[in-house]
C-alpha cells in the first residue's frame, strides 16, 4: 500500500513538473516576435497545439490553467507584459477572450485522435484554433462594440501566420505524438 502511494506522489510530481515546464515554454513563446506582414507573430498558438498533442487533454488543460493562473497573478507571462501592464487588469484587457481559447484549443487537440492522413490532422488542428480566434473576437467585440470592424481587428491580420503555423505542427504530428509517451 505505501508503494502505491509513493507511486501517485512521484507521477503527481512529474506532472506538475510537465505543466510547469510547459507554462514556461509558453511564456517563453509569448515575448519571441517574428516579424511578419502586417503584425509580428508569437508562436503561442503553436505552442498551445503542442501542448495539447504531448500532454494530451488532461495535462494539457493544467498547463494552460497553470500559465492563465501565473499570468493573473502578475507574472509577466503573457505577451504585452509587463509594458502593457500585468495580473487581472492585463488578462481582462482586450486579449482575454483568446487567452481564454487557448483552454478549449488545448482540450480540443489533447482530444482529438491523430492518424497519417496530414489533411484531416490539419483540418482537426484548424478546428482546435479556431476557438482562440471565436473567443478572442466575441471577448473583443464585447470590449470595444460590435460597430468595429471585429474580425479585420481581430483575426485577420493573424491567419496567415496561423495557417503556417497550424501546417508546421500537422507535418510535425508524428514527432509531438511521440512525446505523449515519454508523459
Amino acid at each position: 500500500m505505501e508503494f502505491v502511494k509513493s507511486f501517485k506522489q512521484t507521477k503527481l510530481i512529474k506532472y506538475l513538473f510537465i505543466a510547469l515546464l510547459g507554462s514556461i515554454l509558453l511564456a517563453v513563446s509569448s515575448k519571441i516576435k517574428i516579424p511578419f506582414y502586417p503584425v509580428p507573430m508569437t508562436m503561442q498558438t503553436f505552442v498551445v497545439l503542442f501542448i495539447g498533442v504531448a500532454f494530451g487533454w488532461k495535462l494539457g488543460l493544467a498547463t494552460i490553467s497553470l500559465y492563465l493562473f501565473e499570468g493573473i497573478l502578475g507574472l509577466p507571462v503573457f505577451s504585452g507584459t509587463p509594458e502593457k501592464g500585468i495580473g487581472i487588469v492585463y488578462f481582462t484587457g482586450p486579449t482575454m477572450g483568446y487567452l481564454v481559447g487557448f483552454i478549449i484549443a488545448v482540450y480540443l487537440a489533447g482530444k482529438f485522435k491523430y492518424d497519417e492522413n496530414l489533411f484531416k490532422t490539419f483540418f482537426k488542428l484548424s478546428f482546435a484554433t479556431s476557438f482562440i480566434y471565436l473567443f478572442g473576437m466575441l471577448w473583443l467585440g464585447n470590449l470595444i462594440g460590435w460597430d468595429k470592424p471585429i474580425f479585420k481587428l481581430g483575426a485577420q491580420p493573424f491567419l496567415l501566420a496561423e495557417l503556417l503555423k497550424i501546417l508546421i505542427a500537422t507535418l510535425a504530428i508524428k514527432q509531438i505524438k511521440k512525446l505523449r509517451k515519454i508523459v
